[in-house]
């Protein structure tokens, strides 16, 4: 899916980000590339299925070393090398990791992936992403109480769990931060994608990870309230939030 690194790209450089680079696979990368001009991007070996190969992780780790923060998941696919690929990414020591999409379900899929993950991490389901974490985890889940949900898998993994949809949960387990801005409109592909690059950029500049996943949902959903009013939230796209995202930071400061 070469738009959704595109997406968490911009969003990251409308984030204050100074430097994003993409690493996705060969096949896609021109065209992502394309689609995020303001970027820079570097080719991966790809499997047959066109996902990022298992040759690709030493070369990832090589990357990661360079850079202050990883955003994993956005548009990968899903499979056997995503799988090893998303677990040495995890195992990166002293990185903090913004992890969404099929990051999130190649963890769902590995067994007890917090054993071996390293750094502060973010993690960013939406509903039927958390119900397979929670179950990867072994844990029971009530949605009904999403607010229990999130807890419960933050603090049996020691993540931070950021819990999309109406009244976005973030909790480390300790503190519980539930969000009030954002409309029904910002249920449409993408979003998800321009919420990793945000919160991943507000990392970068040296924010405390807790508070970056507040501020970043927070910015995220005023983002989204600022689209409704221009183009209505049955138009909303996901490129309309990162293009309203300097105004929400102009009402912020």
């Amino acid at each position: 899916m070469v738009g959704a690194p595109a997406l968490a790209a911009n969003a990251a450089l409308r984030g204050g980000a100074g430097l994003v680079k993409i690493a996705c696979p060969r096949e896609n990368q021109q065209t992502t590339a394309g689609l995020a001009p303001c970027a820079t991007s570097i080719p991966l070996p790809c499997t047959k299925n066109g996902t990022i190969s298992v040759r690709a992780i030493r070369q990832l780790n090589s990357l990661a070393r360079e850079h202050d923060v990883l955003a994993i998941g956005p548009g990968m696919g899903r499979g056997s090398d995503v799988r090893k690929v998303v677990g040495a990414l995890m195992a990166v020591p002293d990185k903090p990791k913004v992890v969404d999409a099929d990051g999130l379900n190649a963890l769902a899929e590995s067994g007890e992936w917090w054993g071996s993950a390293a750094g502060p991490i973010v993690l960013t389901p939406h509903p039927g992403e958390m119900k397979r974490l929670s179950a990867g985890a072994g844990l029971p889940q009530d949605v009904r109480d999403r607010r229990q949900d999130a807890v419960a898998l933050a603090e049996h993994t020691g993540v931070i769990v950021v819990l999309k949809g109406a009244g976005t949960v973030v909790t480390d387990a300790r503190r519980v931060y539930v969000n009030r801005t954002g409309n029904p409109g910002m249920a449409t592909a993408g979003a998800g994608d321009v919420l990793t690059g945000l919160i991943a950029a507000l990392i970068a500049q040296r924010m405390n990870v807790f508070d970056a996943a507040v501020l970043g949902v927070w910015l995220h959903g005023l983002a989204g309230d600022l689209a409704a009013e221009e183009v209505g939230q049955v138009s909303l796209i996901a490129t309309d939030l990162i293009d309203l995202l300097p105004e929400a930071f102009a009402i912020l400061q």
